[in-house]
């Protein structure tokens, strides 16, 4: 194809890219050429795509046509390729915070995380009552020490729920696979443990459910598809599925998902659309749906996910929930699917900010056996009653990007960063983040040069099995050479120093979590699934540098769109600077508590018959 080269960009030394506010730097906004296809025109894309005459033809075009061409594949970079935005530990002296031994057990990172948590009196003390809550860990716990209800009765609550859910009129597609029996067993041995007055931790008893890209006992990782628990069978939970049970969780089942994480709907052809509890019609976001979903509705104060393209944060906002990607190498990777080895990291969506925390506290830290105990990094909690106490925060905005969404988004999250600095007297400082079109193409071929790289390893003998949506990614990941690899490695290094260089001035990077709110499903993707990549590309928006760059990130709740439906916004910050994030995500979280409001699918497990 050398004789339709198109020119590339000719990228400036970062040394010499003014990152302030007065920058010449031109935001290029996504440039995304594709038609939106379901039902019999994907059939046919997909026959055109996969076709020797016209396929490599039609791939060539659609790399052109959507800027891949000039921006990756014949652009000049002179930074090195970086392969793994892995992080040398950097304390940041982050305000408020209690430090964690690295040794300590789960069930002992959990104690201390309770102890900063703000209690029932420092709460009343706040004065903001929510107009609408979920209930907690914490009254988990205290409802089952109290013996007014039992993990049992909750067990059968939920497994109720969970039918009625999966049925007409609702079809909710929360789960992949759960298995009543088992949920039962571990409620038992729970309701056993809080009789004797010895519960494991305050997560005993607690209904925890796992995205099907995470290994957990007893169930089949199938990563949303009908076939890749047969190739790669389930032989032992995850790494941060251990954690869980040993604090005495629940694990209630394997939560739906897009189809191999190669979507941002959650529509999946073998096991149905998750759809979102605030409005049945619209999408939750993907790839980790059903676990944003399944926190939203009730069913579970927290839910993993694997976040590979903001797929933790993304649903957890057009859900209404809390969604927590903590640095990249900050949880243990072993016993989740490789299908995004150097993006994809698993993360958290829970009901409030604080059940984040517990959650966090239980799964984080490196594997011992896997690091020398000099390798090991420092974990912070945030000391959450003490929130309004720190001071001198900096947020970083780029105006353009921050700008780049709905009216709706930009409305209700301008207005929730204008009461977040009025209320704890924090500063925004204008920046300016270079390039950002040019690294959402670079993730995208890195993701999908990583995702089709292992599917390659099993041959094509599944192909013909997997949707019509995933077939088409995966030609196009296959379509991306080791030039274009090395030059989005590349591109990961510019941005990793326009990065450094901007948290040398600020301490989090504020933006919306979403460029749009939760979308219609239609009944034509139902089967097939759906090519949407504008929506696709406005629901990634801001989600990229958290993956590419293994940064930290948050995202919660901050208000509605005029159908009602949940807008989030987002805290990025500094490698290993969690605790800061949860602290700025707790603020937000005060000051929109009384906005907040109930979905139309909710289930009360707790409830008091």
């Amino acid at each position: 194809m050398d004789l339709f080269k198109s020119k590339g960009v000719v990228y400036r030394p970062v040394e010499d890219v003014n990152l302030g506010p007065d920058s010449s730097e031109f935001y290029l906004q996504a440039n995304v050429k594709a038609p939106r296809m379901t039902g019999i025109l994907v059939k046919i894309f997909t026959w055109f795509l996969e076709s020797r005459i016209f396929g490599a033809l039609l791939l060539y075009i659609l790399k052109g046509n959507n800027l891949i061409h000039k921006l990756i594949t014949n652009a000049e970079l002179e930074e090195s390729p970086l392969y793994v935005p892995s992080h040398h530990f950097e304390d940041h002296k982050e305000q408020e915070v209690k430090c964690l031994d690295s040794a300590l057990t789960p069930q002992e990172k959990v104690q201390l995380a309770i102890e900063c948590l703000p209690t029932s009196s420092e709460k009343a003390h706040n004065g903001t009552k929510p107009s609408f809550s979920r209930w907690t860990i914490m009254d988990y716990s205290r409802a089952y020490s109290s013996g007014e209800i039992t993990p049992l009765m909750v067990a059968e609550r939920f497994i109720a729920a969970v039918d009625e859910s999966s049925k007409p009129p609702l079809r909710m597609g929360f789960f992949i696979n759960y298995n009543a029996d088992d949920i039962l067993r571990q409620a038992n041995e729970s309701t056993l443990r809080y009789q004797k007055g010895a519960p494991i931790s305050v997560l005993d008893g607690v209904p925890v459910a796992i995205k099907d890209e995470i290994d957990c006992l007893p169930y089949p990782t199938t990563g949303g598809t009908k076939w890749l628990h047969k190739e790669r069978p389930s032989i032992d939970d995850a790494c941060c599925v251990k954690r869980l049970r040993s604090c005495g969780a629940i694990l209630v089942g394997k939560t739906n998902m897009h189809e191999l994480g190669v979507g941002t709907s959650g529509i999946n052809p073998h096991y149905g659309a998750t759809r979102n509890p605030y409005d049945t019609n619209k999408i939750a976001g993907g790839s980790s749906s059903g676990s944003a979903a399944v926190v939203s509705a009730g069913l579970c104060p927290v839910a993993l996910g694997v976040d590979g393209g903001g797929s933790v944060r993304m649903p957890a906002s057009l859900c209404g929930v809390v969604g927590l990607k903590p640095t990249f190498g900050r949880v243990p990777h072993s016993g989740v699917l490789p299908l995004n080895w150097t993006v994809g990291m698993v993360g958290i969506l829970a009901g409030t900010v604080e059940d984040a925390v517990i959650a966090y506290a239980a799964i984080s830290g490196e594997n011992p056996s896997h690091h020398p105990s000099s390798m090991l990094t420092k974990i912070n909690l945030p000391l959450l009653p003490l929130t309004k106490s720190i001071s001198d925060i900096k947020l970083a905005k780029y105006g353009k990007w921050f700008d780049d969404c709905s009216d709706d988004v930009r409305f209700c999250c301008s207005h929730a960063l204008s009461k977040l600095q009025d209320h704890y007297g924090w500063k925004t400082i204008d920046v300016t983040i270079p390039d950002i079109e040019a690294m959402r193409l670079a993730h995208y071929l890195t993701i999908g040069s990583e995702c089709s790289t292992w599917i390659d390893s099993f041959g094509e003998k599944h192909f013909a099995e997997l949707g019509w949506d995933a077939r088409v990614a995966l030609n196009v990941y296959g379509a991306f050479s080791a030039k274009e690899y090395l030059k989005a490695q590349k591109m990961r290094s510019r941005q990793m120093q326009f990065h450094k260089k901007i948290f040398a001035e600020a301490d989090v990077i504020v933006s919306p979590t979403t460029g749009v709110t939760a979308y219609s499903i239609q009944d034509d993707a139902l089967k097939t699934g759906e090519l949407d990549y504008v929506n696709g590309a406005a629901l990634v928006r801001y989600s990229i540098s958290g993956n590419f760059l293994g940064l930290p990130a948050v995202t919660v709740t901050v208000g509605y769109d005029k159908l009602g439906l949940p807008i989030g916004v987002q805290f990025i910050g500094r490698p290993w600077a969690e605790a800061t994030l949860i602290h700025l995500a707790f603020a937000m979280q005060a000051i929109s508590l009384s906005e907040y409001r109930e979905p139309k699918v909710f289930f009360d497990l707790l409830r008091k018959d």
